[in-house]
């Protein structure tokens, strides 16, 4: 069993936003492991410091640090922390996360090669990213996210209504406008066409959404949630048939492999690692970018099939199934052991 620090946003209590974090700490701790986790600081320059202090703190008893990584201004999290524990000659392991790291290594070169180059190994939840990374020959393995599988009610979908459901955070980079612009083109044909939106406000986005829908004829049709734990969102979804993805950045979206198990017929856009996760026409549909046009005809292509729909509810939830704690956890502890 390994001491670890486990550097990342720990911000799943305080504001009841699921993360891959907690899942995995979860995961470690009840295989034994002893996780210490930073940090919970809301300002980002508390947390930074928070992160730094940590790993002094336990550099004499940590055994490794898991770093999470993303590509916008929280990859510099990742820059800072990574290179203090190479100076207090620890070992880390990068998760990464961010579904534009890509950009990053083409354009943050230098920067890359510090955190990557020297991790002990480089983990990516998502195919795509192990696929990216390797191309800069950066050593990357593939461990997907876990969820517990168990504890997903599964619903097969097969005559479908116009009921969709957005899970993500309001942020420009996942284009939540985008869904009530094919929410509006669905009311043309579809009356009782319906969206709800479930998730946290992150750069303002949420109030330029209800504007939108005002303005479009629409606000009169959509729900908007907050945030919800993972179990309220999960039985909120049963009055729901389809679940549309509408980001323009991407890796491996939990929230869309817990619609995949969930049974939920899913319609996403292409965007990073998404064509890893979803085949097209067998457990999804996807669509290009900002073509709102496109992802309303994949949406009525289902109402017109419930073959279509049944069949790929079903598919869904079987691929779910391969994220499973029990095969995650076996992965991690090959890692692990060896550190």
């Amino acid at each position: 069993m390994k001491k670890i620090v486990y550097i990342g946003n720990n911000l799943a209590e305080k504001s009841n936003y699921h993360s891959a974090m907690a899942a995995l700490t979860k995961l470690l701790q009840k295989e034994g492991h002893s996780v210490i986790c930073s940090s919970d600081k809301t300002n980002k320059y508390s947390r930074l410091l928070a992160m730094c202090y940590t790993i002094i703190k336990y550099r004499k008893t940590t055994e490794v640090v898991l770093i999470d990584t993303f590509s916008t201004s929280n990859f510099y999290y990742a820059l800072i922390t990574s290179q203090l524990a190479r100076i207090l000659s620890l070992k880390y392991i990068t998760i990464l996360h961010g579904g534009n790291l890509p950009y990053r290594l083409k354009h943050s070169e230098f920067f890359s090669i510090l955190i990557f180059k020297y991790a002990y190994q480089n983990v990516s939840p998502s195919l795509y990213l192990a696929h990216e990374f390797k191309k800069y020959n950066f050593e990357t393995g593939y461990i997907p996210n876990t969820i517990p599988i168990a504890e997903i009610p599964f619903k097969l979908r097969t005559l479908l209504e116009p009921k969709l459901l957005w899970v993500r955070a309001f942020d420009q980079i996942y284009n939540p406008e985008m869904a009530v612009k094919v929410l509006a083109l669905l009311k043309t044909t579809h009356e009782n066409a319906s969206l709800c939106m479930v998730g946290p406000d992150k750069d303002g986005s949420l109030n330029q959404v209800k504007a939108l829908a005002k303005q479009l004829g629409v606000a009169d049709s959509v729900i908007f949630t907050g945030v919800l734990p993972k179990e309220q969102w999960h039985q909120l979804s049963v009055n729901y048939d389809i679940f549309i993805n509408t980001t323009n950045i991407d890796n491996m979206p939990v929230s869309v492999v817990e619609a995949m198990a969930l049974g939920l017929p899913i319609v996403s856009t292409n965007a990073g690692g998404l064509p890893y996760l979803i085949e097209n026409g067998v457990d999804g549909l996807l669509i290009p970018l900002n073509a709102e046009n496109k992802m309303a005809e994949a949406i009525e292509s289902l109402l017109n099939n419930s073959e279509k729909a049944g069949g790929m509810s079903k598919n869904a939830r079987e691929k779910a199934e391969k994220f499973d704690g029990n095969s995650v956890k076996t992965q991690w502890h090959k890692l692990l052991e060896n550190v």
